[in-house]
């Protein structure tokens, strides 16, 4: 984020949409993580500032909940379903596939360049499709670790292309 005088416009903008109601504290946390992509701390705290609310009690909401992150996340959202299905029908040889296309790790799930993160959920309740993985919120069902892999590169060579 930058230091510069405007850097909240947005988030006044989403709490002015929800009526700066703290009873829409959630709401107002998904839509702020939908502009940055994350929770940035001092947003947190600006929010809590807004509402009236403790800046622990925000946080504690933040955290709480497993859709919310603190973290900084790439521009194009990859989940990899490891649940039973998925995992029995090849997850790990796509995750596997996923972390060297990308340079990615264990502990590093997102690109430098903040293009791409790659995450493993439990289940998306597509087991049929196992195994699964969806970017940005579309589904690739019985997908391999070659096609994934085509995937990434598809969106990589359209970033390029704008």
């Amino acid at each position: 984020m930058t230091d510069s005088p405007r850097k909240f416009d947005r988030v006044v903008e989403i709490l002015e949409i929800n009526r700066r109601d703290p009873a829409r504290l959630i709401p107002i946390l998904q839509q702020v993580q939908d502009f940055y992509r994350y929770l940035p701390e001092e947003v947190l705290t600006f929010i809590a500032t807004s509402l009236a609310l403790p800046p622990s009690h925000v946080y504690g909401v933040a955290t709480f909940y497993a859709h919310f992150t603190l973290v900084p996340k790439g521009k194009h959202m990859c989940k990899l379903c490891d649940g039973t299905a998925c995992h029995v029908r090849g997850s790990m040889p796509i995750l596997e596939a996923l972390h060297k296309e990308l340079k990615l790790s264990e502990t590093k799930d997102t690109t430098d360049d903040m293009l791409f993160t790659v995450e493993t959920v439990s289940c998306l309740g597509a087991c049929g499709l196992a195994p699964v993985l969806v970017i940005d919120d579309k589904v690739y069902g019985n997908v391999s670790p070659e096609e994934s892999v085509k995937l990434i590169r598809d969106i990589k060579t359209s970033a390029e292309e704008t």
